[in-house]
């Protein structure tokens, strides 16, 4: 069993280039697949998407495609020569024009826009398939599995058990409230009922617990976690974010409040984390 919120990467160094992808998924009720891809590897959006939907069935999926030169990669600085060329013709014609003195040194020339630059990188999408294929399985892999981890915690609420105990916790709290009602009147029962039902928050205290254990589990970790943790403290937020709306409870309320402060501030130290 899985959950539907999850963050994955995969990194391939291949021939120099360095391709990486980053997955992450929240809740929704279909399938939803966003996909973010340069310009030049826009044309593997359709393989991106089956790769994914072959193994993602629900929720919106975000992904990230992006590549650079690798460390061991070489890359040149290109001179156009020609443009220096017209640089220098204009500066001695400005010189003689304004009659002005002065030397025109080769690193006045140099310094002028887009005599030196880094070439461009124009990447095969076709020959790059297979290096962001294999980051993207990574990717995948690595969702997957803490899609499954917090499957697991939620897999705890979900027992076919939970509604005839709920109902009977729910019949004990009205005995012990001492309220004149007949248990049968089925109004009131539905009424109650759709109350509790839109103020338990159990669901997202299972998440936050989830989410907890896998913020924990990371950090244990000697791989690049930063943005995982970044992710996993969003989704902290927004269940918090939720269960305080949900909570008719002062107490509670409040208890969300200095959770979010505390989480503001493992934010900030999260931006610190490669």
């Amino acid at each position: 069993m899985r959950s539907m919120t999850g963050y994955g990467r995969g990194e391939i160094d291949c021939n120099g280039i360095k391709f990486s992808v980053e997955l992450n998924s929240v809740n929704r009720k279909q399938s939803d697949i966003v996909v973010n891809l340069p310009r030049d590897l826009a044309e593997l959006e359709p393989r991106i998407r089956q790769t994914i939907n072959e193994n993602i069935s629900r929720g919106r999926t975000n992904v990230s495609v992006a590549f650079h030169q690798g460390a061991n990669g070489a890359r040149h600085l290109a001179l156009d020569t020609e443009l220096a060329r017209s640089y220098h013709e204009a500066m001695r014609a400005l010189q003689k024009q304004l009659d002005a003195p002065g030397e025109i040194t080769i690193g006045a020339i140099l310094q002028a826009p887009g005599v030196m630059r880094l070439p461009e990188q124009v990447i095969n999408a076709h020959d790059a398939w297979p290096a962001i294929d294999r980051a993207l399985r990574a990717a995948l892999t690595e969702l997957i599995k803490m899609r499954e981890r917090e499957g697991r915690h939620l897999a705890k609420d979900l027992n076919p058990e939970v509604v005839k105990k709920y109902r009977a916790a729910l019949i004990d709290r009205l005995h012990n409230a001492g309220l004149p009602i007949e248990l049968d009147d089925e109004r009131l029962l539905k009424e109650i009922s759709f109350f509790a039902d839109r103020a338990d928050v159990s669901e997202e205290l299972t998440r936050v617990e989830s989410h907890l254990a896998q913020f924990a589990h990371h950090l244990r970790s000697n791989e690049p976690v930063g943005r995982t943790l970044e992710f996993i403290t969003q989704e902290i937020f927004r269940e918090l974010n939720t269960l305080g709306a949900k909570a008719n409870d002062a107490f509670i309320s409040q208890r969300v409040v200095g959770a979010k402060a505390e989480l503001e501030k493992i934010r900030e130290q999260v931006q610190n984390i490669e």
